[in-house]
């Protein structure tokens, strides 16, 4: 079905103004078609379709409690619906794959990418996975490989979170935390922890494998968390050339010196700093040290961190859409969507100001989510 979204204010080209977007055979089309049903977007933005790099909001779908877990294509039924509901109509669900049981498991992984292409049949927004590989999970590193060559994998994130775990098994509550997620009692937890330690020296060879895995698939690569520059600069040489949630200003000036993007929570936009304690992302993002914000693990905080940004009065609203469509769908290699431009994706969001929430979602040129009390605007062909 071809559509026309009129009334509203179309960001096209880096600017905001009253026009009509048209939409034909999926895509962003350069004239209405005749018999278009049409959609009012009178007193709306009609903005691109948010590009989430990086979220794990699932997880809590997939468990919402300690230790009770659903089933995976009911958790991501769920997810998938409050994605659309968020305007996000490419989403990396970032999905860890660690040592740990549970949650973060081989198992896991597993029967998620088991679930995952019947839930893309079903799913208005396009479900892609990042997948975040610890680094001495070398049981796994085989179904990691496979994952990869056969198409399973969109992204590759090298992590490292062992050793920041280990140094925590002294603390009785954090333990436990790990435990409960892990589904395990905190001494098997304990002993996972120091067993992982303690193959620190494969780390490299493993890595290479992977690295080596991603460039023949042609998919990118990121590293996350790089503390220091030589983090950076090893992650650049193995070819991971997107930097996630680095840890100094210093690595994000190196990054962006570098022309790589760099990536942060739209959570700690919202909220005014990091829950960690580590680098405010909406000064850094301000002055181009930060080039994407991703969910992370809030899916409305990418819509509301871009009014955030704008109403901090140093980025207009289209730059600051821009770290949530545009860019972080070039960052991934993605160049059929981000931008309203005519031959792209017809991934859409009609945005109402006052709410800063969506009206109504266009994915592929299909109307996919209208808001209670939108219907009004619709005027089929």
């Amino acid at each position: 079905m071809d559509w026309i979204l009129s009334g509203g204010a179309v960001l096209r080209d880096g600017a905001m103004a009253e026009g009509v977007l048209a939409l034909s055979d999926g895509v962003v089309a350069e004239t209405a078609a005749p018999a278009a049903s049409r959609f009012d977007a009178t007193g709306l933005l009609v903005m691109p379709g948010l590009v989430d790099i990086h979220g794990d909001a699932h997880e809590r779908q997939l468990q919402p409690r300690p230790g009770v877990d659903l089933p995976v294509s009911l958790a991501l039924r769920d997810s998938a619906a409050q994605l659309i509901a968020c305007g996000i109509t490419t989403a990396y669900l970032g999905v860890t794959l660690s040592w740990e049981p549970g949650l973060r498991s081989l198992a896991a992984w597993r029967a998620l990418k088991a679930a995952l292409p019947a839930a893309r049949e079903d799913s208005a927004t396009d479900l892609r996975v990042h997948l975040r590989f610890e680094a001495d999970n070398f049981d796994a590193l085989d179904d990691a490989l496979a994952g990869i060559a056969d198409g399973s994998v969109h992204l590759l994130g090298f992590n490292d979170h062992t050793m920041a775990i280990v140094k925590k098994l002294d603390d009785a509550v954090q333990t436990a935390k790990y435990a409960g997620r892990a589904g395990v009692k905190t001494e098997t937890f304990r002993a996972l922890a120091e067993s992982a330690a303690a193959r620190r020296g494969e780390i490299p060879a493993a890595r290479m494998r992977l690295a080596d895995a991603a460039r023949a698939a042609g998919i990118p690569m990121l590293s996350h968390d790089d503390a220091t520059l030589d983090d950076r600069a090893l992650f650049r040489g193995v070819g991971a050339t997107i930097c996630e949630f680095p840890m100094a200003e210093a690595v994000a000036a190196d990054a962006r010196e570098a022309g790589e993007p760099v990536v942060m929570g739209a959570p700690n936009v919202v909220r005014g700093g990091s829950h960690l304690g580590w680098a405010s992302a909406a000064p850094l993002a301000e002055r181009g040290l930060v080039t994407v914000l991703a969910s992370d693990y809030v899916w409305p905080a990418m819509m509301e961190a871009a009014f955030a940004m704008a109403t901090r009065g140093v980025l207009d609203l289209p730059r600051a859409w821009a770290l949530v469509s545009a860019n972080p769908a070039e960052a991934c290699g993605l160049t059929d969507r981000g931008r309203l431009d005519p031959g792209l994706r017809g991934d859409v969001v009609a945005v109402d100001p006052d709410r800063r929430a969506p009206a109504a979602v266009f994915a592929a040129g299909r109307l996919a989510w209208l808001a209670p009390g939108a219907a009004g605007r619709l005027r089929r062909a």
